[in-house]
């Protein structure tokens, strides 16, 4: 498949950054140091383009409907401007993707929420935009990870005329570019790219439109570092002069590439799709990935059933995380083992912490051996590299 180039990928060329293929969009892995980007996020501040994430909008009058049955958690109590984390599951229980779900404006049209928002920027009229709006039928967007859009659209399609429900779906992945300000100082970036705007008082996983360096956005407090951070969606064709007022402005944030991302999310122990979970290659449950939460066993969405079953059976294996004890880097696919030769388990993630300079992992272990502090050897290069378990996050934030 030819590689698909975010709306900013000349400007991270122009800016000297190597790239790397993730799910089949070219897209920066580091600008300056993957050390030098994570304590930035870490410390201060960073802005990460994260325009691979997919987006789907879902509109009309069973459009909550739709959402409920296609995700693990309740739509049904998000009002406009509120967000929520979920899974989408298929009929095993197995996660297919993870996501977050925003409830937009009543009234919104499918596939015309970044049109309409670019339109108003064309007419200079950025007050209509807000939460307010005229109401109608209830109006989503959710987010599919780099890759998924496509065949997540598909899956939203084919269950709608299945089940026959009145709603509009619409793949506008290419309509939107997504920004994510991440950092300790992320509100101050923000509060300085939106006057007048207070989205600064946003709660998280709460969201608003803002006119960004006077582009009409859709801002939510949300992120996927562990740090206080917004995650900006603009029109695509619009998102250079966003990306500079974070990057050139007074108080420039530092560029960000997916290599920080990965370092700072394996320390709070969120899970990467493709890698931490694969319907394929790596399934997984929600109870079994540690994301039990998500799950709102009142609706009757797709997997309802297997997972009921799973809570009231019990898991066999849990998602934990490993601190190696010696030195060595722990990496996907590494086997765990009971430090005599007994495998109890495999990492799915690892890295060299820059936070904390400790060899970090993640992975799966047999019930017996997930408790915290439980001592695990870690299988490195033939050699047993002894290990202790930790519960995620691996830092207090």
């Amino acid at each position: 498949m030819t590689d698909r180039l975010p709306p900013l990928h000349g400007a991270h060329d122009a800016r000297g950054a190597t790239f790397t293929d993730f799910g089949g969009w070219q897209m920066p892995v580091e600008f300056d140091s993957i050390r030098t980007e994570h304590a930035a996020v870490r410390d201060s501040v960073g802005v990460f383009d994260v325009s691979h994430m997919g987006e789907i909008e879902v509109a009309g009058p069973d459009a909550t409907a739709l959402m409920n049955r296609l995700t693990t958690n309740d739509v049904s109590a998000l009002d406009p401007g509120d967000s929520q984390y979920a899974a989408i599951t298929n009929e095993e229980g197995v996660v297919l993707d993870d996501t977050v779900v925003y409830r937009l404006p009543d009234g919104t049209a499918a596939g015309e929420a970044a049109a309409s928002l670019a339109a108003r920027d064309a007419a200079g009229d950025a007050t209509d935009a807000r939460l307010d709006a005229p109401t109608g039928d209830p109006a989503y967007l959710f987010v599919p990870n780099a890759g998924h859009d496509e065949q997540t659209d598909d899956r939203w399609v084919d269950r709608r005329d299945e089940w026959g429900l009145d709603a509009t779906v619409a793949n506008v992945t290419d309509d939107w570019a997504m920004l994510a300000v991440q950092g300790p100082d992320a509100a101050d970036a923000l509060d300085e790219a939106t006057p007048g705007d207070r989205v600064v008082g946003l709660s998280k996983f709460e969201a608003t439109t803002a006119a960004v360096a006077g582009i009409e956005s859709w801002v939510a407090r949300t992120g996927y570092t562990g740090e206080d951070g917004f995650e900006v969606m603009c029109p695509a064709d619009s998102v250079d002069a966003v990306w500079d007022a974070f990057v050139d402005g007074p108080d420039p944030a530092q560029p960000c590439g997916l290599g920080a991302r990965d370092t700072l999310r394996t320390e709070m122990g969120f899970l990467l799709s493709g890698q931490d979970f694969d319907p394929d290659d790596e399934p997984h449950t929600p109870y079994e990935a540690r994301i039990g939460f998500v799950v709102k066993l009142d609706t009757e969405f797709v997997g309802r059933d297997a997972l009921e079953a799973q809570k009231e059976a019990g898991v066999t294996e849990r998602f934990v995380g490993v601190r190696l004890l010696e030195r060595g880097v722990p990496r996907g696919g590494y086997a765990v083992t009971d430090g005599d030769l007994t495998r109890v388990g495999k990492l799915t993630s690892g890295t060299m912490s820059p936070t904390l300079d400790q060899p970090i992992g993640l992975g799966y272990l047999h019930e017996s051996h997930a408790d915290a502090g439980t001592e695990v050897s870690v299988v490195v290069r033939g050699d047993e590299k002894r290990a202790e378990v930790v519960i995620p996050p691996f830092l207090d934030r």
